[in-house]
């Protein structure tokens, strides 16, 4: 009788196709599947003397002003010490830096956005940061006035707020860097190897859209109009913010770079990356999932329904 059962359930899994084979295992993949992490922590010392960006307000009339924000790259736990992606982006043209530090402290944020601002080719005029401890307070409001950089902050909890550096941190930061955990210094050495060319790649020869205005179709409805796609690059040449040497110098250095090599030496640091990170974040994600299954189990256990 044992065996017939057995006889009869390796047929029904034979026969079982792809898609229902995903279905019944959806709820176990959602499970274990890895996300991003939420490391922002009000500041709320300086709150009320710094002015407030908000998404609906004007754009700023040249290239300069830049969104800037931190991706913790802690894997499944924050438990521990954990590189930190910074992140800055321009809302004019689009240009983007990356720089990666060894956590939030203040003295390596500072050191994050000095090595930005000498990586970034023309003159940073604002920051704009969301509401985190880790950009509002004393020593980077000091560093931006001694940079004479005008220092903005978006709403509580106003995501839109911050569209641009948000975009970045997903499509940009996630897609190229992943959702591992590098803990080690060897990690966020090439991690910021990587980002040197991932800059490169993002700011000479990807091309973008930015909305101009918005219109309606036949049936009255309304629709976004779109520039040209243009790279970063391209923007910042047609701004004029930049003298000729600066111009040419962005050139030739465009020039020399082979797109295709660049793209074979991103994939090689993303292979290394994940031979650093890939088991030991897997290895956490089980893990915290267990602790979060015996939780539960716990807070079961404790309850007593009396009739």
């Amino acid at each position: 009788m044992a065996l017939s059962f057995w006889v009869s359930i390796k047929h029904e899994l034979l026969r079982i196709s792809a898609a229902t084979v995903d279905r019944y295992t959806k709820a176990e993949r959602d499970r274990l599947r890895l996300k991003g992490i939420s490391t922002t922590k009000p500041g709320v010392l300086l709150r009320n003397s710094i002015k407030i960006r908000k998404a609906g307000d004007e754009m700023p009339p040249e290239p300069g002003f830049f969104e800037v924000d931190t991706v913790a790259h802690c894997g499944p736990t924050l438990k521990g010490e954990f590189a930190r992606t910074l992140t800055l982006t321009d809302v004019v043209t689009g240009w983007v830096q990356l720089e990666a530090i060894r956590n939030n402290a203040h003295v390596h944020i500072r050191n994050g956005l000095d090595a930005a601002m000498e990586a970034i080719p023309y003159q940073v005029q604002g920051l704009d940061c969301d509401n985190g401890s880790e950009l509002v307070n004393y020593d980077v409001v000091k560093w931006a006035a001694g940079r004479d950089i005008f220092f903005t902050r978006a709403r509580p909890y106003k995501k839109n707020d911050q569209a641009h550096v948000e975009s970045k941190n997903n499509h940009v930061v996630r897609k190229y860097g992943f959702y591992y955990r590098y803990d080690t210094a060897e990690e966020r050495e090439t991690l910021e190897e990587l980002w040197r060319l991932v800059c490169l790649k993002m700011n000479y020869f990807t091309a973008t859209r930015k909305p101009v205005e918005w219109t309606t179709d036949a049936v009255g409805r309304r629709k976004r109009i779109y520039d040209k796609p243009q790279s970063p690059l391209e923007r910042l040449l047609q701004a004029g913010v930049l003298s000729d040497q600066q111009t040419q110098e962005l050139i030739q250095r465009r020039d020399a770079i082979n797109p295709a090599e660049l793209s074979r030496d991103i994939y090689r640091l993303q292979c290394i990356l994940s031979g650093f990170a890939k088991s030991k974040t897997d290895s956490l994600v089980l893990e915290v999932a267990a602790a979060k299954e015996r939780k539960m189990n716990r807070m079961k256990s404790g309850v007593r329904i009396v009739v």
